[in-house]
């Protein structure tokens, strides 16, 4: 036989475009349309529907940037189409190639009855099957003009991301308005055809099924009357009946489909945006699930259920009953999908506290998975933290977009720094928007690592960030991919029913153990500055106010502010979002970031002086406040008592026009260009910076990435280096022990105090940058006199290694990197760290020198000035706070990072504080001390071993106790924990290296 594939093949796709399509809607007559533009924000439902409209007709301009337009379309269906299926086709200008960066609408009833989204793929609204001839229509189209940031050119420089200068003209044309007849035969063979020509093109050549396809096909298109495609479509749909119904072969890969719409909380739009993305996804998914008994669809982000709550009650509605039907599925059991690097210990707990907790109290359902599609890597921290939430698994995609290495597994056990171990799932399909193409259910099965050990994986399925989610082609597509020869068959199931069988089939699969870093996005640890010491600070003024209020609480009777408490956590937990804490998203999110965590700063202020003024009473005496987890100044962790201070510090001039700071413990020394050439640990005798180098110099690199510009640093950044070390000037500081540096660059400024606390073995680094630079990055670089192959960095409850080389191009992928408070080099018997109040970006490198010795290079990252999403990204001013700590071990470094972050409090009153509860060993880190979140009454005190060894310790209660629970960290009891003896409030505890704990104290 000759081989004609490629002509049918051709055949196929032409006659589809051109002749089939157009013939799913035969006829068709315009809707009357009328317009109300929203001058401002959006606007209540009832107002936009009660609202006075204008005329308009198709082909008009409308919509200023991120405006709102309320359409009324209004028709009669023709006596004609009486008895068949007529739908509203409405198309406000979309471009089907951008689902969910563009123009978006939610159509009602007059009543105000959500109906279902218009989005790119989701044009139709259902008026009748069967129609009635001669039917009013009337519906109102709450349409949001957003302007599409990232375009066919992306990463280009726009004012379009922020209100304030994206300005008013019109960006879309109205293009349908529609009544139309749909023929569902026609409609049905598209899908056919789409299935079986998807499936045969990813089939082998030389594979028999490909040509019985290719046959079948070639008659079907016989069939069809170009002329009369309607007239002919079911005689065409009946030639492929027989290839559609061959079973797929029993070894066929197994992939349960997920009905998905991956949104981001907020990205190249704002926030109150995606409270609307939300609603429109939600009012399509439940018309969905209305049409398709198969269909299953699962939503992640408690956040977002709870926006649907509060500004959507009519979707809401019918969101609850889907619930309860069991097909509209709560999943993850966070409180947004939020970046698993920078959030701190306790904020990693609260995104699922709060999460879990929202799906418990509205729907009953406890959730066994963590649900992280697109997040940015995954800290080595986080399995225990599922763990200790009561969940299971964990399942991503985006490591998938890693450039050096390609992950060895698709399904694995994931080991934490503790040893805990998640049973983990990356879908090899590699996308979270699956759309149920043939090409892509192939790749699931090319792709899947697992092969002889495991069958099943997971599809996401649907268009994500507004794009309405799964639509009924996607659902058409699976039936027919659910048992077909040549494929992997496909079935919708909740995550859970997935995880439960994946785990069932290959109960031991593969162990990766440390973080799962993504070789891409590396920037993200440093882009937006702002945002991220918002996160920070916020972070540390939550631990203060809980601490100081259920301190308050117990010993005075101070009402402790549970509900403040709990909204202003979830004001935080929203912004580590992983478009917002990692800095990719628009300007207008950052700016309204920067006020949100301005005032979170002011009200946790309040709480914190009103606590403290309530446990230090009327009085003279001055105290200081340690908020903490280690004794300050003679002030233990949690308390208050008068400050006990120690030693002095001195500044000398040296001949060369340099300064020397010593305390006694430290001796610094700062060259005339304001660098450090010395700082010698007095007791060890020993250099802390490397021979022939100088530390606190400020270098600045060229940094324009191949793409993702906020979201990317590529390697070859660092081909190119300027060294900042001319300075305007080095003089003493107004306290006469300091030394103050001013230097210009550019158009910025940087000027820097460095100083040595009395008693304390560190130099502090205050650094503030006044940042007018473009496409450039700043570091702060300290190169060390150190000889080590790895180093620490602070993760979620401990600390996790890197190697300091580069042997494998794993390790040398890790060239930027996350830590939290502090990063730490050892040598056996003396190390150094470097602690941060804000930044988190860095790099550790190597070198020999020519005497032998080892310069091991820390370098922490302070600014960026990426172009796009947001033009003006970091431009003013901005302040940093760095230590060195010349002699620390791990433990010093822990004590150091947490100080520098937890400035102390004074105030007068009437005398000392005993703290609430105390540890006996500083390697037992206490993270929260907070009243039980149930209004009880009861103390939680969660804590871990931080230095990654084992401990005994014995914790204290400052009040009496009749008893104590070892909870998860929904402060829930473990059943199969039995909880440790109390003997007059003192509690041992044993700890893994690692372990976190929580206890719930109950008051006697």
């Amino acid at each position: 036989m000759h081989d004609d594939r490629t002509l049918v093949e051709a055949r196929l796709r032409r006659v589809l475009d051109e002749r089939i399509r157009p013939a799913v809607y035969p006829e068709s007559v315009p809707l009357e349309v009328a317009v109300w533009h929203a001058p401002g924000e959006p606007v209540p439902v009832a107002e936009g529907l009660a609202a006075d409209v204008e005329p308009v007709t198709v082909g008009s301009r409308w919509g200023a940037p991120w405006g709102t337009s309320w359409f009324r379309v209004t028709g009669t269906v023709p006596e004609a189409w009486a008895g068949r299926t007529v739908e509203a086709v409405l198309d406000l200008g979309f471009d089907e190639n951008m689902p969910g960066f563009q123009c978006e609408g939610l159509v009602y009833r007059p009543d105000g009855t959500p109906v279902k989204g218009l989005n790119p793929r989701n044009q139709w609204v259902r008026i009748g099957a069967p129609v009635q001839g001669g039917e009013e229509v009337r519906l109102h189209v709450e349409a949001a003009s957003n302007p599409v940031v990232m375009d066919y050119r992306p990463f280009t420089p726009t004012p379009l991301g922020d209100l304030e200068t994206a300005g008013s003209d019109p960006q879309y044309t109205l293009t349908r308005m529609d009544l139309a007849v749909l023929d569902e035969t026609v409609w049905h063979l598209v899908t056919d055809l789409e299935v079986l020509g998807e499936l045969m093109a990813e089939l082998p050549v030389d594979a028999p099924r490909r040509w019985e396809i290719l046959r079948a096909v070639e008659r079907a298109l016989d069939a069809v009357d170009l002329q009369d495609v309607g007239g002919t479509a079911e005689q065409a749909r009946s030639r492929l009946t027989d290839v559609l119904a061959a079973p797929a072969v029993p070894s066929a890969h197994r992939i349960s489909a997920v009905g998905h719409a991956h949104i981001d909380s907020a990205w190249l739009w704002p926030l109150r945006e995606t409270v609307r993305k939300v609603a429109r996804t939600a009012a399509n998914m439940t018309a969905l699930l209305d049409d398709e008994p198969d269909f299953v669809f699962a939503m992640s982000q408690a956040q977002q259920w709870a926006w649907v709550k509060e500004h959507r009650p009519e979707v809401w509605a019918r969101v609850k009953k889907a619930v309860a039907e069991g097909r509209f599925v709560p999943t993850g059991g966070m409180w947004v999908e939020s970046d698993t690097n920078m959030p701190g210990s306790e904020a990693m707990a609260r995104q699922f506290v709060h999460g879990k907790r929202f799906f418990l109290d509205e729907f009953g359902v406890e959730n066994d998975e963590a649900w992280l599609p697109d997040t940015f890597g995954f800290a080595a921290g986080l399995p225990q933290i599922i763990k200790a939430a009561g969940s299971r698994y964990l399942l991503t995609q985006k490591i998938s977009w890693s450039r050096t290495n390609r992950f060895p597994h698709h399904t694995f056990r994931w080991e934490g720094i503790d040893g805990t171990r998640i049973f983990t799932h990356f879908p090899p399909v590699d996308t979270y928007n699956c759309s149920m193409r043939g090409a892509e259910i192939a790749h699931a099965v090319r792709n899947f690592k697992d092969k002889g050990a495991a069958r099943h994986s997971l599809a996401p399925t649907g268009w994500g960030d507004g794009g309405g989610g799964t639509t009924r082609e996607m659902v058409a597509k699976a039936a027919r991919l659910r048992d077909l020869e040549g494929s992997a068959t496909v079935t919708w199931e909740t995550p859970s029913a997935f995880f439960a069988k994946a785990e069932a089939e290959n109960p031991e699969p593969p162990v990766w153990v440390g973080e799962l870093y993504l070789e891409l996005h590396r920037a993200t640890l440093t882009s937006q500055a702002g945002t991220k010491q918002g996160n920070r600070r916020s972070e540390h003024l939550l631990r203060e106010a809980e601490l100081w209020a259920a301190t308050a609480a117990v010993r005075t009777g101070f009402p402790y502010p549970y509900a403040d408490l709990d909204r202003i956590w979830k004001t935080v937990l929203l912004h580590q979002f992983h478009d917002i804490l990692p800095g990719s998203s628009i300007a207008w999110v950052h700016r309204e970031a920067r006020a949100t965590y301005a005032r979170v700063a002011d009200e946790l202020g309040g709480i914190i002086d009103a606590a403290q003024r309530a446990l230090a009473g009327e009085g003279s005496v001055p105290l200081l406040f340690n908020a903490a987890p280690h004794t300050r100044s003679g002030v233990p962790a949690g308390g208050a008592r008068p400050a006990e201070m120690s030693g002095r510090t001195t500044r000398a001039e040296r001949p060369d026009g340099g300064h020397v700071l010593d305390n006694g413990l430290l001796r610094v020394g700062v060259d005339a260009r304001g660098l450090v050439d010395s700082a010698l640990d007095l007791a060890a005798g020993r250099e802390t910076i490397a021979p022939g180098r100088t530390g606190n110099l400020l270098q600045l690199h060229q940094d324009l990435p191949n793409m993702w510009d906020a979201w990317d640093v590529d390697e070859f950044y660092r081909n190119t280096v300027t060294d900042l070390t001319d300075a305007d000037e080095v003089t003493p500081g107004d306290d006469g022990v300091t030394v103050r540096i001013v230097r210009t660059f550019g158009a910025s400024r940087v000027t820097q105090v460095l100083s040595l606390p009395p008693g304390e073995k560190r130099l502090v680094v205050d650094t503030e940058v006044d940042w007018h630079e473009t496409e450039k990055f700043l570091k702060l670089a300290f190169p060390l006199d150190l000889h080590t192959d790895r180093y620490a960095s602070e993760t979620q409850f401990g600390h996790f290694f890197r190697p300091t080389h580069t042997n494998t191009s794993w390790e040398a992928a890790k060239f930027e990197a996350c830590n939290h408070r502090f990063v730490h080099l050892q040598e056996p018997d003396w190390g150094v760290a470097v602690v941060n109040d804000g930044t988190y970006g860095h790099d550790v490198t190597r070198a020999v020198r020519g005497d032998g010795g080892t310069t091991t290079t820390v370098r922490v990252s302070l600014l960026r000035a990426p172009r796009f999403p947001d033009p003006e990204t970091d431009q003013g001013v901005h302040r940093f706070r760095h230590a060195l700590v010349p002699g620390a071990s791990i433990g010093d470094a822990v004590r150091e990072g947490w100080r520098v972050n937890l400035p102390e409090r004074r105030l007068h009153g009437a005398g000392e504080v005993a703290p609430l509860v105390t540890v006996d060993r500083d390697s037992v880190v206490v993270t929260a001390v907070k009243l039980a979140d149930d209004g009880s009454g009861d103390v939680v005190v969660r804590f871990h071993e931080a230095h990654g060894a084992r401990a005994h310790a014995t914790l204290t209660a400052g009040f009496p106790v009749a008893g104590v629970e070892v909870t998860d960290l929904l402060e829930r009891p473990l059943a199969d924990t039995a909880p440790p003896t109390v003997d007059d409030g003192r509690i041992t505890v044993r700890l893994r290296p690692f372990e976190l704990t929580t206890l719930r104290l109950k008051r006697a």
